[in-house]
């Protein structure tokens, strides 16, 4: 399992319900949390295939917010 880091400006719960539904539509995300307490307000992403920043910078993206693709951490 692969992790991939965001840096966000989704600060707020409404923020995140916008981006919920199509978040939860990226087939091969198994999880995902937004840290709004952290600086960047990282979003975290577990997921076995790592190819997918670009579909998760695009599906925030869609719902009018950004998120930057900053790094990956394994969870093995």
């Amino acid at each position: 399992m692969k992790t991939l880091h965001f840096k966000t400006n989704l600060t707020d719960s409404e923020a995140i319900a916008a981006v919920t539904e199509n978040l939860n539509a990226i087939e091969p995300i198994d999880g995902w949390v937004i840290d709004t307490e952290s600086p960047d307000n990282l979003l975290s992403v577990q997921t076995i295939d790592n190819r997918i920043a670009d579909q998760v910078s695009q599906a925030v993206a869609r719902a009018g917010y950004r998120a930057e693709f900053v790094f990956e951490g394994s969870e093995d």
